[in-house]
C-alpha cells in the first residue's frame, strides 16, 4: 500500500494544543491582508537561529523563504503528487487501497487529496528545492509556531539529507511511513518545545504528549470540511506520523539525553510502524520477522499480472481491522503482528483483482485470535456471499468476484481473496503449506447481504 499522504498537514492542527491561537484563512470575501516580507524574513531567520540551539543542529546554508497564497500552494502540491509517482503507480495504489477495504471503489482519491491538503496545508518546507513557503493569509504571531514546525524540516534536511534518507526504505512502504514518522513526529515535538521555551519546559518534561495534542487534533480535523469527509483511513493516515511520531520522538528523548542525541535515530532509523507505534521495541532493537511470498506467475491463470506487491505493517492492518471491527478490538488485536507481505494481482481484460496476504504472528495464540477475528472481518466486507465453509483454522465461501480463503499454521495466515479454490491450493502448495480441508460437496447457502458493507 503506497502512502498516498507524503505531503505536509498543517502544524495548525496542534497549534492551540501548544497554547497558541490556530490561524485559518480569511473568509474568500475577505482579502487576506500579507504580511510584509521583511518582516516575515527576519521572524524566519530568527525562528531558525532558535531552532538550531534548541535541536543542536547547526545551519550549514543559507535558506529560502517565501510567502505563498493558496493558489501557488495548491499548483506546488499538483505538482508533487505528479511528480512522486507515475501514473500506473498511483492506479495501482487506488486499487490496492480498494481491495484492502481501506477507500470506497472508485473513490476519486486523487483530486480529493488535492482538495483535502490544499485546505490544511499552513507552511511547508521542499526538500528538493531546499526552500521554505509559508501561507500569507497567517498572521505574522502566528507564522512563529509553524515556522518551527518547518524549520525544523530544513534543520534535518541540512544534516541528514532527508529526500534521500526517506526514499532509502523503498520499496518498503510500512518502513517509509515510519521514517515519516519520525520527520513529522520530531518536528511537531520540537514546535512544542519552542512553544513551551518561555515556560522552561520540554516535551521530555510532560508524562504522555499524546494526551496532550490527540484530543486538540481531533477537534481540529471536524472543523474543516473536506478532512470531516473523508474516509476514516485517509484520516488516520493523514494524522499517524503527527501523533505516533511525536509519542515515538518523546520516548526516545527520554530515553536519551535530549536532542543532542536524536541524530542517532536518523542514524538508525525505525524499520515499521510497529516501532513508531510502541517505541521500546525501537529503543530495545526488536524488529519485525521477513516475510516473504513464492513467485505466483506460474501459479495464477493467464492475464493476470502483478500490480502491488509490499508490507500492510501493523499501522495498516490495524486500519483494516478497524475498518470492520470497531477501533477498539483493532487496537487489541494489531500489535499481534510480527511481519507480513501482499501481493496484488489483476486481470488485465475484466480488471478484477485478486489479493494475497501471508501475515506473522508474534505466537500461535495470537495467531488463533487472528484467524477467530479476521474471519469475521471477512464477512462484513463481503456483503454477497455464498457456499461459505469453516473448519479449524479453515475458512471460505464464495462472492461474486471469487473465493475468499482465510487459512493459519502455527504463527501464521494466509489470506487470498478474488480468486478459485484450486488456485487457492496452488498458492498453498507454492508456500509449502499441506493441502487444506475441502468440502466433499458444499451445498449453496442462502444469499447474505450486510447492511453497510463496502465490498
Amino acid at each position: 500500500m503506497k502512502r498516498w499522504l507524503s505531503l505536509v498537514l498543517a502544524a495548525l492542527s496542534v497549534v492551540a494544543a501548544a497554547g497558541a491561537k490556530q490561524a485559518s484563512p480569511p473568509p474568500a470575501i475577505t482579502p487576506p491582508k500579507a504580511v510584509p516580507l521583511p518582516e516575515f524574513l527576519k521572524a524566519a531567520d530568527e525562528v531558525l537561529a532558535e531552532m538550531s540551539k534548541l535541536l543542536d543542529l547547526p545551519v550549514k546554508a543559507p535558506l529560502k523563504k517565501s510567502l505563498r497564497s493558496r493558489d501557488e500552494i495548491r499548483a506546488y502540491l499538483v505538482k508533487e503528487l505528479k511528480e512522486d509517482k507515475e501514473p500506473q503507480q498511483r492506479y495501482a495504489d487506488q486499487k490496492t487501497l480498494e481491495q484492502f477495504g481501506l477507500i470506497p471503489r472508485g473513490f476519486s482519491l486523487e483530486p480529493f487529496l488535492l482538495d483535502l491538503l490544499t485546505e490544511q496545508v499552513a507552511g511547508l518546507y521542499d526538500p528538493k528545492t531546499r526552500e521554505f513557503y509559508i501561507a500569507d493569509w497567517i498572521p505574522l504571531d502566528e507564522q512563529r509556531v509553524v515556522m518551527a514546525h518547518e524549520l525544523t524540516h530544513a534543520l534535518d534536511d541540512q544534516n541528514f539529507n532527508i529526500d534521500p534518507w526517506m526514499k532509502a526504505a523503498r520499496p518498503n512502504d510500512d518502513a517509509e511511513i515510519a521514517r515519516d514518522a519520525v520527520i513529522e513526529g520530531s518536528a511537531l515535538a520540537a514546535m512544542l518545545d519552542y512553544a513551551f521555551r518561555e515556560q522552561k519546559l520540554s516535551v521530555r518534561d510532560l508524562p504522555d504528549v499524546t494526551l496532550l495534542i490527540r484530543g486538540e487534533v481531533l477537534k481540529q480535523m471536524a472543523e474543516y470540511p473536506q478532512l470531516a469527509k473523508a474516509p476514516p483511513f485517509i484520516r488516520d493516515e493523514l494524522v499517524f506520523p503527527y501523533l505516533a511520531g511525536t509519542t515515538f520522538t518523546q520516548q526516545v528523548l527520554k530515553a536519551n539525553s535530549g536532542w543532542g542525541d536524536f541524530h542517532k535515530v536518523f542514524e538508525d532509523p525505525p524499520v515499521s510502524t510497529q516501532q513508531i507505534l510502541h517505541p521500546q521495541l525501537y529503543i530495545s532493537g526488536t524488529k519485525p520477522q521477513p516475510v516473504s511470498l513464492p513467485d505466483l506467475k506460474g501459479v495464477l491463470p493467464h492475464g493476470w499480472k502483478m500490480l502491488e506487491e509490499n508490507v500492510l505493517g501493523e499501522f495498516g492492518l490495524s486500519a483494516v481491522l478497524k475498518q470492520y471491527l470497531g477501533q477498539d478490538r483493532a487496537e487489541k488485536l494489531s500489535p499481534a503482528w510480527a511481519g507480513d507481505w501482499y501481493a496484488l494481482f489483476e486481470n488485465e481484460k475484466s480488471k478484477q483483482t485478486i489479493l494475497v496476504y501471508r501475515l506473522q504472528l508474534d505466537n500461535a495464540r495470537n495467531a488463533a485470535r487472528f484467524f477467530g477475528q479476521y474471519s469475521e472481518a471477512l464477512e462484513q466486507k463481503y456483503g454477497t456471499r455464498t457456499s461459505l465453509f469453516r473448519r479449524p483454522n479453515f475458512f471460505q465461501f464464495q462472492t461474486p468476484d471469487g473465493g475468499v480463503f482465510l487459512r493459519c499454521a502455527g504463527i501464521e495466515c494466509l489470506v487470498v481473496e478474488g480468486t478459485s479454490r484450486s488456485v487457492f491450493d496452488k498458492i498453498s502448495r507454492a508456500i509449502g503449506w499441506p493441502a487444506a480441508p475441502a468440502p466433499a460437496e458444499v451445498a449453496p447457502l442462502k444469499v447474505t447481504a450486510i447492511t453497510g458493507a463496502s465490498r
